[in-house]
């Protein structure tokens, strides 16, 4: 029997929660289990409800009586070691860049502009390929934060280092290669998430198919015929 991406949302406006609840309550592989208004409610709303994919906006009131937006920064990254196996995805109107770096260096696997209309339609297929260990960044985002970067750039030792062990243990969880590499896991998702884009790929089989296919980690064993 399948089981069904579970996703919650954070957003202070609950029209666009009952948007995004219409559109993906109709995707078979995917159910909309909580949603929340404030930032003081997210900790335990995934105690009480099991969740794969969380979305999150960046603005939103920290509680009723704290107006103060909720301290997203920190929320990611300690969200992310307490549920090794969640993957963030953050869907906002805000675009500074800095912004953008800052949450995807927390651990988040994706950063979706709200009026990027083409991806907020593709909202479910998004959230299946995050839930898979890709990556999605709304294309404005991609280049602010990459625009440096040539179409495809070689990560880095250290995120090289990860793929690596990811193409060793490839049914390994990201809290499990993290804690081989003796590194927090947003920290992990963090290298990959950084090898993805150089590689210019979204998910951890494309990234290892291609750092083998530019003879940048060890190539697949061959099977062998008895």
């Amino acid at each position: 029997m399948s089981t069904k991406i579970r996703v919650s949302i954070l957003d202070d406006h609950q029209g666009i929660i009952d948007g995004y609840s219409y559109r993906l309550n109709k995707i078979p592989e995917i159910e909309v289990v909580a949603t929340a208004n404030y930032g003081e409610d997210i900790e335990p709303l995934l105690s009480n409800h099991p969740t794969d994919v969380l979305i999150l906006d960046v603005q939103v009131t920290t509680s009723p009586e704290n107006f103060n937006p909720y301290p997203i920064l920190h929320l990611i990254p300690k969200v992310l070691q307490d549920y090794p196996d969640l993957s963030v995805l953050v869907v906002s109107m805000h675009n500074p860049p800095t912004l953008i770096k800052a949450v995807m260096d927390a651990g988040a696997s994706g950063y979706i502009f709200k009026d990027d209309r083409e991806t907020i339609q593709e909202l479910g297929n998004v959230i299946q390929a995050v839930d898979k260990g890709g990556i999605h960044l709304s294309q404005h985002a991609y280049r602010q934060l990459f625009k440096k970067l040539p179409k495809e750039s070689t990560p880095t030792r250290r995120q090289l280092e990860a793929l690596s062990l990811c193409a060793s243990h490839p049914d390994a969880t990201t809290a499990e290669l993290a804690n081989r590499l003796g590194i927090a896991n947003s920290t992990m998702r963090n290298l990959l998430s950084e090898a993805y884009l150089r590689l210019n790929v979204r998910s951890k089989t494309s990234a290892i198919a291609k750092a083998r296919q530019l003879g940048l980690i060890t190539p697949e064993t061959p099977a062998v015929e008895f």
